[in-house]
């Protein structure tokens, strides 16, 4: 059974762009199904990009979040570092810049991007 496709242009076509895609996921690529896959995507990508746009965090957002959700409290990260619980409460609270050594630390230990982290 072929499927029309169109532009989604509204919040109940991408509801039901969703649950076709959703049933179709598993479509072998190069078949009339997996065709339909691939531009089904690329549709919802498009309406996401305008209708769902996430904001990126700030590098500090990015930290405060990933401490929260790995349970790391700024004396953790302090003893992590070797550094003074001090000065990770300045970087928590805005009073001092990321270093070099601290991007580079929480980039490989906590797992954030580093394109979060410089910029």
């Amino acid at each position: 059974m072929e499927t029309k496709i169109k532009l989604i242009k509204t919040e109940q076509e991408y509801e039901l762009a969703l649950e076709k895609l959703e049933s179709i996921f598993h479509a072998k690529m190069g078949t009339p199904e997996g065709d339909e896959l691939e531009i089904l995507s690329l549709l919802i990508h498009e309406y996401e990009q305008k209708h769902h746009a996430i904001e990126l965090l700030s590098p500090l957002e990015a930290l405060k979040y990933e401490m929260g959700e790995q349970g790391i409290s700024q004396t953790g990260l302090a003893k992590r570092l070797g550094i003074a619980k001090s000065t990770v409460s300045e970087i928590i609270h805005g009073k001092r810049e990321m270093s070099l050594k601290f991007i580079r630390f929480i980039h490989k230990e906590l797992g954030i991007p580093a394109s979060v982290l410089l910029t």
